[in-house]
């Protein structure tokens, strides 16, 4: 039986070129096991080198699940070596989409628990219809919630970040909105709207601006305000080294 993997398709439009990475084993509810772990890792080594891609949008195969959370086959045969190469492998894949060079927006329909709560938290937005649930429930099953759920309290805040991760419940749309994680919530036919419309927002944008404050964002998580400051007076006197700037401000002053 397949472990599923993950699939790209790309889509060129007004402004660049959109890459929709789908985490494929729809026959599965989308559970990461290892095959969807090196087909995220394999996606994003393809994806992170495309200087023509200007935003990335992960989704789950079949339209009904983002993902069911890390395969539970997989974890109930773990040893003590065999769960730290199995979540040090899972970190990797998620960091991988996390330091993706572009806008990366998460479009949630049905089940995202766990490993996949912890997937669309590394990415910069986050859209669910109304049928989207919520919830890391690994303390329900005798483990702790690890490696990227730590992304949660600077998404969530201390209080509900302890919730979730404390009792391990399900959060239905409205209120995965209501705590910060969800950043929308829409009818399941509007989904695909609401992410075009984060789309459409992104590419009127500088397409090198755009990248250089993705990163700016993910080195303000890891270090100090003194630091985080210093590295975008850098980025902004290097933004001038390109022809960017200058044009696009031409155009806003004629405006």
């Amino acid at each position: 039986m397949t472990d599923g993997g993950a699939r790209i398709d790309y889509e060129e439009r007004n402004g660049g070129r959109v890459a929709r990475l789908l985490i494929d084993r729809a026959a599965k509810r989308n559970a990461i096991g290892l095959g969807v772990i090196a087909g995220l890792k394999s996606a994003c080594a393809e994806l992170e080198t495309d200087e023509g891609l200007r935003a990335v949008v992960l989704a789950g195969a079949g339209g009904e699940t983002f993902a069911a959370g890390a395969d539970v086959n997989v974890m109930a045969g773990l040893t003590p070596a065999s769960a730290r190469a199995f979540i040090t492998a899972l970190h990797e894949a998620i960091d991988a989409v996390r330091r993706l060079p572009v806008p990366v927006i998460a479009a949630i329909r049905g089940h995202c628990l766990g490993a996949a709560v912890e997937l669309a938290a590394a990415c910069d937005f986050r859209a669910g219809d109304t049928t989207a649930v919520i919830a890391m429930p690994e303390v329900r099953v005798g483990i702790p919630s690890v490696i990227e759920a730590a992304l949660l309290p600077g998404l969530i805040g201390w209080g509900a970040a302890r919730e979730m991760l404390l009792t391990g419940r399900e959060y239905g749309a409205a209120e995965a909105a209501q705590i910060g994680y969800l950043q929308k919530v829409t009818a399941p036919a509007e989904l695909d709207a609401a992410v075009d419309a984060w789309l459409g927002a992104i590419l009127a944008c500088g397409p090198a601006a755009v990248r250089t404050q993705k990163a700016l964002l993910n080195r303000w998580q890891e270090v100090s305000l003194t630091e985080a400051v210093a590295v975008s007076i850098d980025a902004f006197a290097e933004s001038f080294e390109s022809d960017e700037p200058a044009r696009m401000l031409a155009e806003a002053l004629k405006r």
